[in-house]
Formats: structure tokens, C-alpha cells, sequence
């Protein structure tokens, strides 16, 4: 009884002496009802609007963002922008003709009309080609380093180098005695290999030689991709010959050809008139009940390739048939230009089973129509040229079937051109004007080691 007591007194007594607690724990129990859940027959409690929170806002997610803001702020679109910009003040910069001005103040472009015109004063001159004449003259198809130059420089010229006006001249004069009997003591060939560096200009001076020639009425056959020869299709091993037959690229080769020259091939007859033995077809075995491809008296070149692409069984012969028959034009010259010669002295993409479990590459001499075109031990005019871009390696010096003089270096560009190259980029927008000094264009002529690519790549990095 006692003890109970004093537990009751204790109870009233804190009760009536801490009316704050009280109230503290009567607040307490009022927030706790205020955050509960409502039931589902109750309305929903209104969600208070959050503050403005500026800092928040800056650190948005880019998800957030609309598809167009997100476009606007990407790399690829600013340089869009930025390229479009150039092309416009490009435009602009067409009307004014003092902008036209190279190293010493001299004319940035040539005022010759054609190739063909062109002298030892128009050197280290750009001259101006239109894109779709040349797409025409040249259907096979531009040199990867001349699209290039093309695209990023916004225009369509090239630069005239001295080792093009010699080339010129020199099957200039091979095709004309006359003309040769008035040079200045040069040794005139009629077979050359152009070699040099990397990216020191050997497929755009080729391709220049064979705009000029076609120009001049020349039947031109132009391989710009000579790799092609020896990879991709199919290929067979021809038991009268002993070489593999490639029905495949032999069609393409064809159809390349005619693509210029028709016009010039419909006027020239055929003058070897024995049946052209045929093989297999790209898929389709050997041809049944017949073995040779009958050649009329009075057949032209042109139909004769024709035929050639109609049906694969022919192709690979009719090449080896037109290498014979272009040697034998009289009428026109006629000039064979190869670009990536380089490929055809070594081995292909083509594999010959040895075992069932081995295989041995196949050399390109092996290859019916490489082995037809790839030797230069005659007198018609060749010229083919070396590609270090297609990691073929290092070849001999002395090649098989090839002149030992026949091979001839081409430089990279030396400080006049390159003056001139570093002006026309300026014109053309790839540099700045405020960072263009002579100090600035010899530094990346001497980084660069002359390298064209590397210079173009290098312009706009001026500082």
C-alpha cells in the first residue's frame, strides 16, 4: 500500500509540474497525423511547389534537353556550321580576283585553258579543272589523294609541278618523231615507272598525264586501282595456259575501257582474227559445246569487247586478245597507264591448295591478265605507277620484265612549292589570315618533309 502510494503521488506530480512537455508531445503527435497517408476514401494532400533552386537548374540532365538543343551543341553540328560558313565566304570571295594572289605576288592560278598548253612559266601554278569534265574524261574513277585535295580544299585544282610538264613532253615526243628530233638532248622513253615517297603526288600526276592524253585524242587504257586485279571474284586454273582466269575483274577491265574509248574503238578494226579460246565463267563452269569464240573479218575493237562482257566464258581472253590488238593501232596513239603497279610483283589475295590442310599464295605473274599487261619489254608507250599506300613493301630495284632506266623518282614538294601550296590554302580558307606568316608555313613545310597530305592536314593548326 505504501509502495502505491508514493507511485501516484510521483505520477500527479510530474504531470502538474511540466506543462511544456506536455505540449511538446501534443505537437509532436499533430505533425505525425499530418504526415500520414490519407486513406483511399480521402482526397490526395496537394504537393507544396518545390523553391527555385538556380544551381539545380544550371546541372540539368542533358537527357532533359530538347533533341534539337542537344543537336545545336554537338561537335559534328558546329563543325557543319562551320564548314557551311567557309563555303560562303568562299562564294563571296570568288568576286574579288585580289584574293588570286601566291608567294612574291605572284598569280595564284594559271591563265592556261587546257593541259595541253601549259609551259615551264605556268609552274608552281594551280590550274582549275571542272569537276564534271573531269568526271567525264576520267569514268574509271579519281585518285584517292586528288578527291581529297579536292573536298577539303573546296575547289577543283591542282597544283603544276615541273615532274608533270616533263612526263607530258616526254610521251608528247615519243608519240611525234618530229617532235623528238627538237628536244633538248632529254632521252625520250616510252616506258616509265613513277616511284617515290609516300603521298608525294604519283596517282594525281598519272591521272593529270591521262586527262591530257584523252584530251588529245589518245585511246588511253587507265587502271587507276590496279590492286583490284589481284583480289576479290573468283578464280580458276586454266589448263591450256597454266595461269588462273579471273572472270570476274577480266568483265570489269571491260566494261572500264569502254567507258571513254567507245567512240574511238567502234573506228579500228580487229587485226588478229584467230578464235579466242574460252574458260570458265564466274559461276558457271566451262560453256557446252563449244570452246572458242569465233572473231569475224571486219570486227571492230569495240564489238569485240562487247563480247567480252556479255559472256564471262570470254572475258579473260578477250583481255589478252586487246593487250595483242592495242599494240598493233596505228591510227591513234595509244598509251597503257597502270596506277598501283606495284601490285602486280608481288602476291595475291588468291590462295592455290597445296594439301587438304595447306594452302600457297598465288603470285600475280601467275594471273591471266596481269600477265598480259604487266610487262614493259616492247615498244609501246606504258607508264605505270608505284602506290605505297597499299603496304604492298619494298620491291628490288631491278624488276622483272620492267627497263632497268624505266623507273623514275618523284620528289615531294620542295620550299617554291610549297609557298605556293600554303598560299593557296589561305585563299582557300584552310588557314587564318591573322596566323599566316612565312615563319609559320616553313615550320609545317619542314614537319611535314614536303608530305602534301600531311601539309593539308597541318594549314589549319597555324597559331
Amino acid at each position: 500500500m505504501l509502495l502505491r502510494s508514493l507511485l501516484r503521488a510521483t505520477a500527479s506530480s510530474s504531470s502538474s509540474s511540466s506543462p511544456l512537455r506536455r505540449s511538446q508531445w501534443q505537437l509532436t503527435n499533430c505533425r505525425n497525423m499530418a504526415s500520414k497517408t490519407p486513406k483511399g476514401g480521402s482526397k490526395k494532400a496537394k504537393n507544396p511547389k518545390p523553391k527555385f533552386d538556380k544551381k539545380k537548374q544550371d546541372k540539368s540532365d542533358p537527357k532533359d534537353k530538347k533533341p534539337e538543343e542537344v543537336l545545336a551543341a554537338s561537335p559534328e553540328s558546329i563543325a557543319k556550321q562551320d564548314a557551311e560558313l567557309r563555303r560562303r565566304l568562299l562564294v563571296e570571295d570568288e568576286k574579288n580576283s585580289a584574293l588570286d594572289v601566291g608567294p612574291n605576288g605572284r598569280p595564284l592560278f594559271t591563265s592556261a585553258p587546257s593541259l595541253s598548253l601549259l609551259t615551264d612559266n605556268d609552274v608552281n601554278q594551280y590550274f582549275r579543272f571542272s569537276k564534271k569534265e573531269l568526271n567525264e574524261v576520267l569514268p574509271e574513277g579519281l585518285p584517292l589523294g586528288m578527291v581529297k585535295e579536292f573536298e577539303e580544299s573546296c575547289r577543283s585544282a591542282l597544283l603544276v609541278r615541273q615532274c608533270f610538264i616533263e612526263l607530258r613532253d616526254n610521251f608528247r615526243q615519243a608519240a611525234d618523231p618530229s617532235l623528238a628530233a627538237k628536244s633538248r638532248g632529254h632521252k625520250i622513253r616510252k616506258q616509265i615507272v613513277l616511284d617515290g615517297l609516300l603521298s608525294c603526288g604519283k596517282s594525281t600526276v598519272l591521272a593529270m598525264l591521262v586527262n591530257w592524253a584523252r584530251k588529245e585524242g589518245w585511246l588511253v587504257l587507265y587502271v587507276p586501282r590496279g590492286r583490284d586485279w589481284t583480289l576479290g571474284g573468283l578464280f580458276y586454273k586454266n589448263p591450256e595456259t597454266n595461269l588462273w582466269d579471273t572472270p570476274v575483274q577480266a568483265v570489269n577491265i571491260l566494261q572500264d575501257f569502254l567507258k571513254f574509248n567507245k567512240s574511238l574503238l567502234e573506228g579500228i578494226t580487229c587485226k588478229i582474227l584467230d578464235p579466242i579460246p574460252l574458260g570458265e565463267g564466274a559461276g558457271v563452269g566451262w560453256p557446252k559445246g563449244r570452246d572458242k569464240m569465233q572473231i569475224l573479218e571486219g570486227t571492230t575493237l569495240c564489238q569485240l569487247v562487247e563480247a567480252g562482257v556479255k559472256d564471262s566464258h570470254a572475258a579473260v581472253g578477250v583481255v589478252v586478245r586487246l593487250r595483242k590488238e592495242l599494240s598493233k593501232v596505228t591510227s591513234v596513239p595509244v598509251l597503257i597507264a597502270i596506277d598501283q603497279f606495284n601490285n602486280w610483283f608481288t602476291f595475291t589475295d588468291f590462295e592455290e591448295p597445296v594439301t587438304d590442310r595447306s594452302v600457297q599464295p598465288i603470285h600475280a605473274r601467275e594471273v591471266a591478265t596481269v600477265n598480259a599487261f604487266r610487262s614493259m619489254m616492247h615498244d609501246d608507250m606504258m607508264v605505270g605507277a608505284f602506290s605505297h599506300s597499299t603496304a604492298v613493301g619494298k620491291l628490288r630495284q631491278e624488276l622483272p620484265n620492267v627497263p632497268t632506266d624505266a623507273r623514275i623518282f618523284l620528289p615531294r614538294y620542295n620550299l617554291d612549292e610549297a609557298a605556293t601550296v600554303c598560299h593557296y590554302y589561305l585563299r582557300q580558307r584552310l588557314a587564318k589570315h591573322d596566323a599566316f606568316t612565312e615563319e609559320n608555313w616553313k615550320k609545317i613545310f619542314y614537319l611535314s618533309h614536303g608530305n602534301g597530305t600531311e601539309m593539308r592536314y597541318l594549314v589549319p593548326f597555324m597559331r
